[in-house]
């Protein structure tokens, strides 16, 4: 089996990194410096390499995996001009681990079904420590021999690899786990916000939490992140913007009233404005601070 990786971002880079370890695999990316980092890096297989294109890279693999920043990437990469669908052959695989509007991952693999070219959806969830670790949560939809099919290699870079229904279903899944994790991440800043408002130390009122009801992933993201003014992305306001407006618009095609995600759209929107989309979700912590004053 050879094994394509396009996306070599944030969370892309490391798994490519992973799987390069355990396969021979062809990579791509518009950046030059992050293929290299990939294929030069320590412990990858002698035979993995980068492609000069997406064509050369289909007309090589029988399975791809995808890594990339938004729905209209997405499509470029796999149906646009010099789209892997151009060169992958009958029977090939791809793999899209890109959050997705699930619209258009129902469109892609109708495409690709048309040419004998199959499609699942595997988004994945942990942020770059999660893919750093290899200890990623997949959400998969997908035919179930397509499913197992690419279980190996998703085992590679995750912890978790769950099949949750047909092609879409995985988005899905992961637009859920997305609304959930802005949910958090703008309670945690405005309650830490009225703790330090009340005189709370930030960093002993995470200690005091963190091990009760109020402990989770996110918190364990968040509450360093704002104690220690570390607002370096691993995720940032900007990608988790889109897959809650991404969200937004699923509930809206389908009535369903989704009151407090339209709450967090509006202050990750109101951080965006602000010039803090690049930062670190917690960053948001900063529109209490303007508001009362206090850091």
């Amino acid at each position: 089996m050879k094994v394509g990786f396009v996306g070599l971002g944030i969370m892309g880079g490391h798994m490519a990194r992973h799987l390069a370890g355990a396969h021979d695999i062809v990579v791509f990316d518009v950046d030059e410096a992050k293929m290299t980092a990939v294929t030069s890096g320590e412990g990858v297989r002698a035979g993995t390499r980068a492609a000069e294109s997406l064509t050369e890279l289909g007309s090589e693999c029988d399975v791809v995996l995808l890594s990339l920043p938004a729905s209209p990437i997405v499509e470029a990469v796999v149906t646009g001009a010099g789209g892997l669908i151009e060169t992958l052959a009958a029977g090939s695989l791809v793999v899209d681990t890109s959050t997705t509007e699930p619209a258009i991952t129902l469109a892609l693999a109708a495409t690709l079904e048309a040419k004998g070219i199959g499609f699942i959806d595997a988004p994945v969830s942990g942020g770059e420590g999660g893919a750093k670790a290899a200890k990623l949560s997949i959400m998969v939809g997908g035919p179930e021999d397509l499913v197992e099919r690419a279980r190996p290699l998703l085992e590679v870079i995750g912890a978790s690899v769950v099949r949750v229904g047909d092609v879409g279903a995985g988005e899905v899944a992961k637009l859920v786990n997305n609304m959930i994790v802005g949910s958090a991440f703008g309670v945690i800043a405005e309650s830490f916000a009225l703790g330090k408002k009340m005189g709370l130390d930030p960093k002993v009122l995470y200690e005091a939490i963190r091990g009760g009801w109020a402990g989770s992933a996110v918190l364990d993201v968040a509450a360093p992140g704002i104690v220690e003014r570390n607002f370096v992305p691993g995720g940032s306001v900007d990608v988790l913007f889109k897959d809650i407006g991404y969200a937004l618009s699923l509930a809206r095609q389908n009535n369903v009233p989704t009151p407090m995600t339209a709450v967090v759209d509006e202050i990750f929107k109101a951080a965006r404005a602000s010039g803090r989309g690049p930062q670190a979700q917690q960053v948001i912590i900063q529109l209490w601070e303007d508001l009362l004053g206090l850091e």
